[in-house]
């Protein structure tokens, strides 16, 4: 028995020492201090990284999850589904989230309009939960649809398990992905993406303001998310645009808000740097050529000629008519007006044309010869949309370039084109 016990006591000590380290090691995963840091930056209209580090490594979002809630809120409004000014219902589920929160009674309601700046100025946990119940039924489901609405977009290795972003130890995205998210809000929701760039906004007497600083502190920025739980860190994600050319930027895992607000201008600022490197040779390109088109911004010159249905014509600029490509099989139309891609409808003229000329530019090969035209669809007791459109595609060209487009994340459908009638406008 002696010698038992001698065992034990020398076994003890040992056992302890494991046990406290192992349990260190699980507080001290779940500190600010120890989160995973990531970085990540990117060109928003080419997507041309510009800076990656740990850019795949899963970490967890924080608020920075509001954004997917905010995505598919935008969703449904451009569907047709919700109106800013619908009142969604505060159950007792959604009144009891945490903060940071506006303070919900349950039974009472909050409109379409409120709910958006509160998820993006405030950050609110309990109108998160408001958001998914009224669009799922439940936020167990609306987290289904985030993820797959993410898998869509192209965000492979992010999983949603709430529409808030509070502490679930299988919610996690990476840096990259949330870019690609950003990335989307910007280009499928122009005529809401200002909601982002708001400061402040008011509820029940009271003003809040956005704990995205960036929007006063560094020129250009319009948005876009912060977010913090003691498990991620200090996280966000920027957007800004500086003569006419944006940069996304993404930070996870800041020590505190003002260290990763720093860090993020540091990323920025070298992101800015390499593009105004490249757009020196595109500048020097641009006033060499006799008739220069002032949308796209490229470094060498397009490969497709691509017409652009603009209102002002320029003098000698009409381009030649479009010649079938030698390698290309004749197509069984007539191949001028037969067959044209959409890649989205939008509530102002402007953005829609952005957005043709940006999938022009992806895939310029398979839209050769191609018109961009921005057609209006009038619905009843509703605005106008204007649907972006290339027009004068074989049915080759259009699927292909579909095809093409959706590979990149991009919406596209085909469609066959019988008499449309063209608006076009004086703003470029």
């Amino acid at each position: 028995m002696k010698g038992f016990g001698r065992r034990t006591t020398q076994w003890f000590p040992r056992a302890a020492a494991i046990a406290i380290a192992t349990v260190i090691v699980l507080i001290g995963s779940a500190s600010p201090v120890f989160a995973k840091y990531a970085s990540y930056v990117m060109d928003a209209e080419t997507g041309r990284v510009l800076h990656a580090v740990n850019s795949n490594t899963r970490n967890y979002p924080a608020s920075l999850t509001k954004m997917m809630t905010v995505y598919l809120l935008f969703e449904a409004l451009e569907q047709g589904k919700i109106t800013l000014k619908k009142p969604l219902k505060v159950s007792h589920r959604a009144a009891r989230q945490p903060a940071s929160r506006l303070a919900l009674r349950a039974g009472t309601t909050i409109a379409v309009e409120e709910a958006i700046q509160a998820l993006i100025v405030k950050s609110a946990n309990d109108v998160a939960t408001v958001v998914a119940e009224a669009l799922a039924g439940s936020e167990r489901e609306f987290a289904l649809k985030m993820t797959a609405r993410a898998r869509k977009l192209g965000m492979t290795r992010t999983t949603f398990r709430n529409a808030s972003g509070l502490y679930n130890r299988a919610q996690l995205s990476t840096a990259r992905d949330m870019a690609v998210l950003a990335r989307a809000l910007i280009r499928d929701f122009p005529q809401y993406y200002h909601y982002f760039s708001k400061k402040s906004f008011a509820h029940g007497g009271n003003r809040y303001r956005s704990h995205n600083k960036l929007l006063t502190a560094y020129n250009g920025t319009d948005g876009i998310k912060t977010g913090y739980i003691n498990a991620s860190g200090f996280n966000l994600v920027a957007s800004v645009e500086r003569d006419g050319h944006r940069l996304i930027g993404v930070v996870f895992g800041g020590r505190s808000s003002s260290s990763r607000n720093r860090h993020m201008i540091k990323l920025l600022d070298k992101g800015f740097r390499l593009v105004n490197q490249n757009r020196g040779s595109a500048v020097a390109t641009a006033r060499a050529a006799p008739n220069p088109a002032p949308a796209p911004r490229v470094t060498a010159p397009a490969k497709a000629k691509v017409a652009d249905a603009r209102p002002t014509p320029r003098p000698n600029a009409a381009p030649p008519p479009a010649k079938p490509r030698a390698s290309r099989p004749p197509a069984k139309s007539s191949g001028t007006a037969d067959w044209a891609i959409q890649v989205g409808a939008y509530r102002y003229y402007n953005p829609a044309h952005k957005m043709a000329r940006l999938a022009v530019d992806q895939v310029p090969d398979m839209l050769e010869g191609g018109v961009i035209k921005v057609i209006p669809l009038k619905k009843k007791n509703r605005r106008t949309l204007w649907r972006a459109r290339i027009m004068g595609l074989t049915k080759e060209q259009a699927y292909s370039a579909c095809d093409a487009l959706q590979r990149k994340g991009r919406d596209c459908m085909e469609v066959r084109m019988k008499g449309i009638k063209v608006i076009r406008s004086d703003k470029a």
